[in-house]
């Protein structure tokens, strides 16, 4: 295992890909860091995710059994260098996939490999290693199928608002 990418703890809403409404696809095992994010807001608001690591061209037959064994609403694919991942996961399914550039030596390659996709395989993007972003738009469009995702949403959302007011006050020193 790479430096610094000790494995993922087994959080209560991780499930086996079957079972999964949001699967996170790993390019390598590097890419542990930036799904450590996504996880974190996931396990916070309670969804059901797998994670999977599986390279787009080391691999490819493990994306597409990954893929096509899922049953994610919505995928997030996340790579760096050529970030082939997410387009190689679009490929295999017509359910949302959010791709998740990693930043490198030249963090344009990751990002533009992902936002450049050709027309009818569309991948959407998030900012450069922002798995929590990336977790956050799944769970928006998890909401138009399910209502608890909507509220689970809102207290984050409030949990958001007030520890900004509660960092103003500290600034100000009150």
């Amino acid at each position: 295992m790479t430096e610094g990418t000790e494995g993922l703890s087994a959080g209560k809403c991780l499930v086996p890909i079957e079972e999964c409404l949001v699967h996170i696809i790993m390019g390598s095992a590097s890419d542990l860091p930036v799904a450590r994010k996504g996880v974190k807001i996931l396990e916070e608001l309670e969804v059901p995710y797998s994670v999977t690591v599986a390279s787009a061209h080391r691999t490819p037959d493990l994306v597409e059994d990954s893929v096509k064994g899922s049953s994610a609403k919505v995928f997030i694919a996340i790579a760096g260098l050529s970030a082939a991942l997410p387009g190689a996961v679009a490929a295999h399914t017509l359910r949302p996939v959010i791709g998740v550039p990693v930043a490198g030596k030249v963090n344009l390659d990751s990002i533009l490999s992902i936002v450049q996709m050709p027309p009818g395989i569309p991948v959407g993007a998030v900012g450069l290693d922002r798995g929590e972003n990336a977790a956050l738009l799944a769970v928006r469009a998890l909401t138009l199928v399910d209502d608890r995702f909507m509220d689970a949403l809102k207290g984050y959302h409030a949990r958001m608002r007030e520890k900004v007011i509660r960092s103003g006050k500290e600034v100000l020193g009150e």
